[in-house]
Formats: structure tokens, sequence, C-alpha cells
């Protein structure tokens, strides 16, 4: 048990604040609007360096429980830390944001069901 919560929470939140770091970042640099289309890549080759690397499981409910919680986190991170706080002014919620929640609830499932598939093949 955990082990799930570091693999849910800690690098829920990590993989968040990566996100959320690197937005600061860019946006003293680029257009509010190509912020997200920057992000997603790297984020997404890093959260699968994370599910391949760092969480060991081969179980796909694991993984299923762990897209859940990562998206959740998302969800209120974003509402409370940049919604809320930063009253964007042509909004939050636009398509790369929506792919951002897909791909962070998809990804883990993808990875655990490879994973899982390799452990019946090897079994």
């Amino acid at each position: 048990m955990k082990q799930f919560f570091i693999d849910a929470f800690g690098w829920g939140i990590l993989l968040w604040l990566l996100g959320y770091i690197l937005g600061i970042i860019l946006f003293m640099m680029i257009p509010v609007s190509m912020i997200g289309w920057i992000i997603t890549p790297l984020a997404t080759l890093f959260t699968l360096w994370v599910l391949i690397r760092k969480i060991i499981s081969s179980s796909l409910l694991y993984y299923l429980m762990i897209g859940i919680t990562w998206t959740a986190l998302a969800v209120v991170l974003d509402y409370f830390l940049i919604v809320k706080a930063f009253n964007p002014a042509d909004g939050y919620y636009k398509f790369d944001v929506y792919l951002y929640y897909a791909l962070t609830f998809t990804l883990p499932l993808i990875v655990g069901l490879a994973k899982s598939m390799n452990r019946k093949k090897s079994a």
C-alpha cells in the first residue's frame, strides 16, 4: 500500500509540478496559447519514463488506479493553482488541456496493459 501512495501521489504530484514549473517558465517566453503544446510532448516522454522505469507492477488494476489518481490530481491542482490563482483571461480549458487529461489517464493504462501482457507471455 505504501508503494501505491508513492507511485500514485508522489509521482502524480511530481509530474504535475514539473508541468506547472515549465509552464511558468514558458509563460515568460512564448505566447500563452503555445505553452500546452510545448509541454505536452515533453511531459508525455517523462511520464512514459516514470511508468516504464519507476513503477514496478504488472497489474492492470494498479495502473488503472494510478491513472485515476493522476487525473484527479491534475484536475484539482490545475483548478486551484492555475484557474483560481491566475484566472487566465482567455480561459484555461482548451483542447491542449483536455488532451493532457486524456493522456494522464490513458498512458498508465497503455503501459499497464503492455506490462501485464509481457508478464503473461513470460509466464
